[in-house]
């Protein structure tokens, strides 16, 4: 299992959110870029980016994006508001090794199908989860769809991987859901990155062996109660 620590964009900086509402920013760091260089420094080789502002539609971020992916010395996974087959390609030529989709992959097969047909095995599907139901579009939406069966279906694709987020556990230092971690493994072959409550190493070690592929790590390492050289020495690559 890979760790890969979180870099989320807001108006140029980089923020962490407490259950992804904007009046709950507990982090905010002037220079995303050198935010980055640290956790390269620390040993992590893979880098987690979301631009909020595009995926919200409060704006975007993608010059800063483009320059994390170019410049962090980091294997970049990317996602924010990417919501057209095109937005997908501009961050691959940029660099990104992995593309996330979000709200239009979940409410719009057709686009799924189209933008993972064209990059198969790059495509990351991002599906935020509360009580084991799909919620969209900055968490606010409901979709009555069970994770199970999205997972289940999405299955069927050439995909990179599924983001789980557990939206009760996301940035709250509360632990990971590692029951839905298992839940999935156990209903599709494709990766599972979890995302979500991760604040310690035993919550890492619980997630790898219930068959996650990767987690993604944000407020535990901002706030210190992870020691990003240990994680990077365990999960780091």
């Amino acid at each position: 299992m890979i760790a890969l620590p979180a870099i989320d964009l807001r108006e140029g900086k980089c923020v962490q959110l407490v259950g992804g509402d904007y009046a709950n920013e507990r982090v905010r760091i002037d220079d995303p870029l050198a935010q980055a260089r640290a956790f390269h420094a620390m040993g992590f080789t893979w880098l987690h980016v979301i631009d909020l502002d595009a995926a919200t539609g409060r704006g975007e971020n993608l010059a800063l994006t483009e320059r994390l992916v170019r410049e962090s010395g980091l294997r970049v996974q990317v996602g924010g508001g990417v919501r057209t087959v095109e937005r997908a390609a501009q961050l691959f030529d940029a660099g990104a090794e992995r593309v996330i989709v979000g709200t239009r992959a979940i409410e719009d097969p057709a686009f799924r199908e189209d933008v993972v047909r064209a990059f198969p095995g790059r495509i990351v599907v991002a599906a935020d989860v509360r009580d084991r139901e799909v919620v969209t579009r900055g968490w606010a939406a409901r979709t009555g769809l069970s994770i199970a069966s999205f997972a289940l279906e999405l299955g069927a694709l050439p995909i990179g991987g599924i983001l789980v987020t557990a939206v009760h556990r996301e940035g709250a230092l509360a632990g990971a859901d590692t029951a839905l971690c298992q839940e999935l493994t156990q209903v599709t072959a494709a990766p599972i990155f979890a995302s979500g409550g991760v604040t310690t190493l035993d919550d890492l070690a619980r997630l790898r062996d219930a068959g996650g592929a990767g987690a993604v790590i944000g407020m535990a390492l901002y706030t210190g109660a992870l020691d990003g050289r240990a994680v990077a020495r365990e999960y780091g690559r």
